[in-house]
């Protein structure tokens, strides 16, 4: 047995075991747990922080994440904070157009804005609902390995309470890493962020505004940075409470990625805004926070020697939109299917065929379609292609509902419109990313 990142031997170490170890409880992790313990498996999930806790994100929920949650059945009145809206509200290149969500029996036609404060706690909460253990304050440090066939077999890691620190072991037959964009279980076995996807990095903070009812999401393509015109969007999203969350995400295909104070470009574009608005620092209600976003399977292969990759550590946020929530809530439940089935099997062979058929199955769901993402934002890097796309596309509301159901990866699977069916046709011809 070989305990990375961690000192010290197996003796020294309080040791616990369950059938699935689930690192992190956001979306991905949080979802994964609710679907194993509900199958019956021994679910022990491990996050670092302790609830609540802040995670930066623009707090709106697409109908697919909306479609992802009622799966699992997590109760959503607009009585207990759960703020629906309608559409998505584009403003840019002189246009501004409103475009409902469209109507689809796949999908609800209604989106959802919820702040993650609290959001990924109710995710929590739901799963140790379903069955799953979930420990708060725990920080994995690495994996645990057997000697002999280098496959993970748990994780290391450490506790502090009241100044004291204590290292555990926990050990698993099939280890889930929800540990996000930094994922150290991923980096720890060899499994580094891929130059050629795209990333992307949002800013965002609450300002108090008299337009915290919106019942539109609302995002504005104009960013520039001096006469260039970025790659990216700012939003605002009410959120009910009388602030909205007021942001912007940019794209590191455009040469000035890198080169930008974020929070400063926030400044200059608020600066523009209606004054009766209110998005002034005097109404800032919060710091303004970053994250990076990584998309488009930015890093790879999501299963190796009995650890899979779910959400933020596999780089599964959407290169079109910036959407991550709905995607690792969906490969939560991938993950949880696939070891559901593995661990079912009587051989270790068995499990073993089982679990490398999870990169496959995350192919055929957002292969295509991610490849046509990071081709896209390849496109709008160059700053005469984004100009000419905001100036000529927002003004035209059949491109737009075009744009929007490519943009949130909203079709029917089967029949549907002639959208539906040409959007569908593009994700599958298209080489998987």
């Amino acid at each position: 047995m070989t305990e990375q990142a961690s000192p010290g031997s197996a003796q020294d170490h309080a040791v616990q075991a369950a059938d699935v170890i689930v690192v992190g409880s956001g979306p991905a992790g949080s979802s994964a747990a609710f679907y194993l313990a509900s199958a019956g498996l021994d679910v022990l999930v491990l996050e670092k922080s302790r609830f609540p806790r802040e995670k930066v994100c623009g707090d709106g929920l697409t109908p697919r994440a909306v479609k992802a949650l009622t799966a699992m059945g997590v109760p959503l009145p607009e009585s207990d904070g759960w703020l629906r809206n309608k559409g998505l509200r584009i403003i840019g290149g002189g246009g501004r157009i409103e475009l409902a969500w469209p109507e689809l029996s796949s999908y609800p036609g209604f989106g959802l804005v919820r702040t993650r404060l609290d959001f990924d706690e109710i995710l929590a909460r739901h799963a140790q609902k379903a069955g799953a253990r979930l420990l708060e304050g725990i920080n994995v440090t690495g994996p645990l390995r057997d000697d002999r066939t280098g496959r993970v077999i748990g994780v290391t890691a450490r506790e502090t309470v009241d100044g004291e620190t204590a290292e555990h072991i926990f050990r698993g037959r099939v280890v889930i890493a929800a540990d996000g964009n930094s994922s150290r279980l991923s980096v720890a076995m060899g499994l580094r962020k891929r130059d050629d996807r795209p990333l992307g990095v949002a800013v965002r903070s609450y300002y108090t505004t008299p337009r915290h009812d919106d019942d539109y999401l609302e995002a504005w393509l104009d960013l520039w940075d001096g006469d260039n015109l970025l790659p990216g969007y700012g939003w605002i999203f009410g959120m009910g409470d009388g602030t909205s969350n007021v942001g912007l995400g940019l794209l590191n295909t455009s040469e000035a990625f890198g080169n930008i104070d974020y929070r400063v470009l926030l400044r200059k574009w608020l600066a523009g805004m209606p004054p009766e608005w209110g998005l002034t620092e005097e109404n800032r209600t919060q710091p303004v926070r970053g994250s990076a976003l990584p998309m488009g399977f930015n890093r790879t292969p999501h299963y190796t020697r009995g650890l899979l990759l779910a959400g933020d550590s596999g780089g599964m946020v959407n290169p079109f939109n910036g959407e991550g929530i709905a995607y690792a809530m969906e490969a939560g439940e991938i993950a949880a299917r696939t070891v559901v089935q593995a661990l079912a099997r009587p051989s270790a062979a068995g499990i073993e065929t089982v679990l490398q058929t999870y990169p496959r199955e995350l192919k055929v769901a957002y292969g295509g379609y991610y490849t046509l993402g990071n081709s896209f934002v390849q496109m709008i890097g160059h700053p005469a292609f984004m100009r000419f796309a905001t100036k000529h596309g927002v003004k035209r509301p059949y491109i737009m509902r075009f744009t929007m159901k490519l943009l949130g990866n909203l079709t029917e699977p089967r029949g549907g419109d002639a959208t539906d069916r040409l959007l569908n046709a593009l994700s599958k011809m298209t080489p998987a990313a």
